[in-house]
């Protein structure tokens, strides 16, 4: 697939809400930069048969993660501000104008100020939605609930991440209700009740953090890579942004990792011709050094438009650079 008929696609499934993209690039031999986009495990597997011991880089394509906040309280506010700054789509349900305000306040893309079951119809949730429980009382926490289990229900699908706050007690005593209002078993027990990791969160700040230490867990079990967030999409050359096709590009992605490297694998950088950049592989001299070979693949008639960069953060040059990190990180460089 050409490049620009590859990251077409990807902006189109992806905005349909494909749930089980896999993009494949190949990394050797005459084919070497050709990419593959395939959709579901079946297709995938067939491919892997098909080009078995060709060496490729091939990972799984979330979505935009989606926050789906219930109330706007003094919990809420740093859930959004946090979830903001984590990349997630927020979007928050709070039936008082009042604190709907703040909700807008704090960043959340959508507020939807509306009684909770009526807010909730006009949601439409995906496998990449996070719902976040933390309403003023304990009625509307169950009114929540019921409505995103019952919701799973009549749609067919799992929430990514259902967390409700909450006592051990209180939390025991709504899961039963729920049972006796027919709700089953294995959907109760996939709820995190109490919310968030058990760090003796105390102040809206800190239960924030032990809220996402719990969805990042969660999220990272998925297998799913970074992907290709919007605002990378829209600044690939040919993209939907403006000024997409301005100039020159190069995507740098980590394809492997070793020791502590900052990053995970699938982590992109899109570095552009006049050394401005949109993402982060970590930064720091890895960065840096990434940075100086795009550059040069893109200032240079005679560079090839594909090429394998290896980054070795030993700890003495980490140590130099002031970082706390070291090992390792192999890095793939496409020319757009």
């Amino acid at each position: 697939m050409r490049q620009r008929e590859f990251y077409q696609a990807v902006r189109e499934k992806l905005a349909a809400g494909c749930p089980d993209l896999t993009a494949v690039t190949v990394l050797e031999g005459p084919a070497a930069g050709t990419k593959y986009l395939l959709e579901g495990e079946k297709e995938a597997e067939k491919f892997r048969q098909e080009h078995a011991g060709l060496r490729c880089f091939e990972e799984r394509l979330g979505r935009t993660p989606r926050l789906l906040v219930f109330g706007a309280g003094h919990v809420s506010r740093p859930i959004i501000r946090i979830g903001k700054m984590l990349g997630f789509s927020v979007t928050v349900l709070e039936d008082r104008p009042k604190f709907a305000d703040d909700a807008r306040r704090a960043g959340a893309d959508l507020v939807i100020c509306e009684s909770f079951r009526e807010g909730l119809r006009q949601v439409e949730p995906d496998q990449d939605t996070y719902a976040v429980i933390v309403t003023r009382g304990h009625r509307y926490d169950e009114d929540c609930l019921y409505g995103l289990l019952s919701m799973e229900r009549e749609k067919g699908l799992a929430f990514a991440y259902i967390g409700m706050m909450g006592s051990r007690r209180r939390t025991a005593m709504v899961r039963e209700h729920m049972a006796e209002l027919g709700i089953d078993r294995a959907q109760l027990d996939r709820v995190h009740a109490p919310i968030g990791l058990p760090i003796g969160a105390e102040t809206p700040e800190e239960i924030a953090v032990s809220v996402f230490g719990e969805i990042i867990q969660v999220k990272s079990g998925k297998g799913l890579s970074e992907g290709y967030s919007g605002e990378l999409l829209a600044a690939v050359p040919g993209g939907c942004g403006s000024e997409s096709g301005a100039q020159q590009a190069v995507l740098a992605t980590i394809i492997a990792r070793q020791g502590s490297a900052p990053r995970s694998v699938g982590t992109k950088m899109l570095v552009r011709a006049d050394g401005t950049t949109v993402g982060t592989i970590g930064g720091g001299c890895a960065e840096s050094a990434v940075m100086h070979r795009a550059l040069q693949m893109m200032r240079f008639s005679d560079e090839s438009g594909f090429a394998l960069a290896e980054v070795d953060m030993t700890a003495r040059e980490a140590e130099e650079e002031g970082m706390v990190c070291g090992g390792h990180i192999r890095v793939l460089l496409e020319r757009l």
